[in-house]
């Protein structure tokens, strides 16, 4: 299995109102990603089987599945934190230099350094910066508090924080929004989504979540027993309205494939 690394830096990730538009984000800062044949095993479990999965720089693309499906496996071999047994990973086109960042569902601040100081860690020359990107997420006032101050959604707010701090071209999700309540969830995605247009980066997200999954991607992705089974485009302007009939439409019938209800088709669904 090979890596592309010509993008990809590996210290870029951590060890531990915007116009809204129908069109495409202006900025167009983000990297390509290109899956081939990625398959991963533990043991005898075959988790991974032959994924493809291709994305144009600044787009965003939802994987949702079952618990068990093998879709946060595939986020992990993305960021390189998984090695996969065959296959290609390429990240970019090995022209320009790239950062990629990847949020998980826990925030994984240090309790012991200030909400300013985590999003700064690995950059201690630029606190000013990073001062500025705690306001982007709305956090300016809480920057000499402790993590242990703050809310679940603050402090998933901080964790975004520190991602932006180092301008990622690739952002990798792995179900951040879980444990948040169902307001805070709804506030988190719309920052997310205001970010992702003005700043033109790739991000990949994966969630439980087919609302969520609606409401951000230009795609969404379907894993089933380790395979990609449906690739659906999301042609509906945004912001998203969830009351809308149509947006009801495509959740009716992703839900209704998602829990084999329902047949649908491979092809794009549209409004």
């Amino acid at each position: 299995m090979h890596i592309s690394t010509a993008l990809f830096d590996t210290g870029a990730l951590p060890r531990e109102s915007a116009t809204w538009t129908s069109a495409p984000p202006a900025r167009r800062q983000g990297v390509a990603l290109n899956l081939e044949s990625v398959s991963k095993s533990f043991g005898t479990r075959q988790v991974l089987h032959d994924v493809q999965l291709e994305l144009r720089p600044g787009e965003f693309v939802a994987i949702v599945g079952r618990s068990g499906c093998g879709k946060s496996t595939l986020l992990r071999a993305i960021a390189g934190l998984e090695t996969a047994d065959q296959g290609s990973i390429r990240i970019g086109t090995g022209s320009i230099a790239s950062s990629i960042r990847i949020m998980f569902q826990e925030a994984r601040l240090l309790p012991w350094k200030t909400v300013l100081e985590n999003v700064a860690l690995g950059l201690p020359r630029s606190l000013n910066a990073a001062a500025a990107t705690l306001a982007t997420v709305g956090l300016a006032e809480r920057a000499d508090d402790w993590p242990a101050e703050l809310s679940g959604g603050q402090r998933q707010r901080v964790a975004l924080a520190r991602a932006l701090l180092h301008e990622p071209q690739l952002l990798l999700l792995d179900e951040p929004l879980g444990a948040l309540d169902a307001l805070t969830r709804i506030e988190m995605q719309q920052l997310i989504e205001s970010l992702w247009i003005s700043r033109g980066f790739t991000a990949v997200l994966v969630t439980h979540d087919v609302q969520e999954a609606l409401a951000l991607a230009d795609r969404v992705v379907l894993i089933e027993d380790g395979r990609i089974t449906l690739d659906m485009k999301v042609e509906l302007p945004r912001p998203r309205a969830r009351g809308n009939a149509a947006f009801a439409a495509l959740e009716q019938r992703l839900l209704g494939r998602i829990l084999n209800q329902t047949p649908v088709s491979d092809a794009a669904i549209a409004a």
